[in-house]
């Protein structure tokens, strides 16, 4: 089979479920998770493809290039294509059991695969138009699937998420329209090649941000994402913030480092990272406040954005090898938190079925009733946290080696703060979670509910946090984080050396005797102190274990 047919597939399969979908209702989930499947394989053969043959690059209907329209694949967008499509399975396979209303079920699927093709067609599209075209389609789909939590909170969040999408696609249109009469072409190619520094090119650079920036909810225009990714249905959440704003980061991205590489500049760049910087801080203390799950989610998705926004002032800077191991490390941020959060906002939905609520001060014998659920949660708390060995910890960890290389020692203290924000809003969910309650009742679950949320959480810690390498190379970046761990493991084993028993026992002993002074009253607290004592004790003894296997521990190997 023609290897461009790839590029070909993964556009119209979620596109004819859509259409199935709609004409055959009484099989709708079945022609959802199917769909999804065989979308996800496309998405793999197709990284296959651009892995062993190079870029794809295919003009439909026979017209040239800059005519009619054209696709591009290249590592970037392959391993986009991918991520999105496994999320997109994993909640197909989810959402088959989650919907009780049967008009629900039977509207959900055709939007949903319309959102799979547009979110495909927008990381496969060779030309700006077409951009704007999936922007539109995705937007429309993405509120439509909002306003399916039947709430008046759902559908007033679904109401401003489009208009909101309007306005953003607007600001992109007026900008196409301005290259279009400048250059006569929206191929990006052509326009990268024939753009200069002029008035017209910073219009078009500055209408697009904007509109894009809207989109992807970057501080101070984040105010229509927390009511749509709390108050839609579990899955469609999990969609929203796993992948539609990543969508318009992803297209940020190629335009500021393809498009319109010859405009940007550092100040542009700093303002960028500076609205970042109050994302991951604002997002960080709204999360911490936050009195529902869904709303806690929703805040650090704000968070995690401006970590990635924040890559842009670095990259601006570094050049060579060094720039290339942070670009990689923006996209296996961008991975993980994608991971991670679809299975935080599955999770949720979870304990929303069989708590009836996600508020968070309620949700003591979450362990004793929903142990699984609970543990997806904890696995994507860590890669929101940006613990080992999560992806979301490499990709910090060289944004702080950049930052004090390169001198902008500020970053470090942002990411140093959002951090421990981080840590904070995580623990406080998990110590209600870990809650004690006399009697509680333990209700049956649904495989196909608990598992697909397991698998996300799983791929964004172990996955990419220990094979993240391979996703990285495929977008030309010359990526050794599995090199950084190990000597991360090293550092620590020879800093720790023979103490290394000591401190592990140390972390359970002291934590020990603060609980001994702690208050009856003070469950909660305890509760904490004994999940971060366990985090810490991990830690020492994975770093045993290296030193053990490494030989660089005298105790091990004696």
């Amino acid at each position: 089979m023609n290897e461009a047919a790839s590029v070909v597939w993964v556009i119209s399969l979620p596109l004819l479920g859509a259409l199935l979908a709609t004409v055959w209702r009484q099989r709708a989930a079945t022609i959802g998770w199917v769909s999804s499947a065989l979308t996800a394989g496309c998405a793999v053969w197709l990284l296959w493809v651009v892995q062993h043959a190079g870029v794809q690059e295919l003009a439909l209907g026979g017209w040239e290039i800059g005519l009619g329209i054209s696709l591009y694949a290249d590592g970037l967008a392959a391993v986009m294509v991918l991520m999105s499509n496994l999320v997109v399975l994993g909640c197909s396979v989810y959402a088959r059991h989650y919907f009780r209303a049967q008009r629900q079920h039977e509207l959900f699927w055709p939007l949903w695969l319309l959102l799979a093709t547009a979110l495909n067609a927008l990381f496969l599209a060779g030309d700006l138009f077409n951009v704007y075209v999936t922007l539109e389609l995705l937007g429309i789909s993405a509120s439509a699937l909002t306003a399916l939590g039947a709430k008046r909170a759902a559908l007033r969040a679904a109401l401003r998420y489009l208009v909101v999408g309007l306005l953003g696609s607007m600001l992109y249109l007026m900008a196409i329209t301005l290259l279009y009469a400048a250059y006569g072409t929206l191929n990006a190619v052509q326009i990268a090649e024939a753009l200069h520094v002029n008035p017209l090119g910073w219009a078009a650079l500055l209408l697009m941000l904007a509109g894009l920036a809207l989109k992807m909810a970057l501080f101070p225009l984040h105010f229509w994402l927390p009511p749509a990714h709390s108050n839609a249905p579990a899955p469609v959440s999990a969609a929203l913030s796993a992948l539609v704003v990543k969508a318009a980061f992803y297209l940020v991205v190629r335009l500021w480092f393809e498009v319109f590489a010859p405009l940007t500049t550092p100040l542009l760049a700093n303002v960028l990272g500076a609205l970042g910087a109050m994302a991951v801080l604002w997002g960080s203390w709204s999360a911490l406040r936050a009195e529902r799950l869904k709303l806690l989610a929703a805040y650090s998705s704000v968070a995690q954005l401006g970590y990635l926004v924040m890559f842009f002032p670095l990259l601006m800077v570094l050049e060579g090898e060094a720039r290339q191991w942070l670009f990689g490390a923006m996209v296996l941020f961008a991975l993980s938190h994608a991971f991670a959060k679809s299975a935080l906002f599955l999770a949720a939905g979870i304990l929303l079925q069989y708590a009836g609520h996600d508020r968070i001060r309620e949700l003591s014998g979450t362990t004793q009733a929903l142990p699984l659920t609970t543990f997806v949660i904890a696995l994507a708390g860590i890669a929101l946290v940006g613990l080992p060995p999560s992806g979301a910890f490499l990709g910090k960890w060289y944004l702080l080696d950049a930052a004090f290389k390169t001198g902008q020692w500020w970053w470090v203290l942002v990411l140093v703060a959002g951090s421990l924000l981080a840590t904070a809003y995580v623990f406080r969910l998990l110590g209600h979670a870990f809650g004690h309650l006399p009697a509680v009742k333990r209700p049956v679950v649904a495989a196909t509910q608990e598992i697909p949320a397991l698998a996300l959480a799983l791929l964004a810690t172990f996955g990419l946090g220990l094979r993240g390498n391979e996703f990285v190379v495929m977008v030309g970046a010359d990526w050794h984080g599995g090199r950084a761990m190990n000597e991360l493991l090293n550092v620590l084993t020879d800093a720790l050396g023979e103490n290394l028993p000591l401190w592990i026992v140390l972390s359970s002993f002291s934590v020990g005797l603060v609980i001994f002074f702690v208050q009856e009253s003070s469950h909660r607290l305890r509760t904490t102190l004994n999940l971060l004592a366990a985090v810490v004790k991990l830690a020492l003894v994975g770093v045993l274990l290296w030193g053990c296997i490494t030989g660089r521990c005298t105790k091990c190997a004696g």
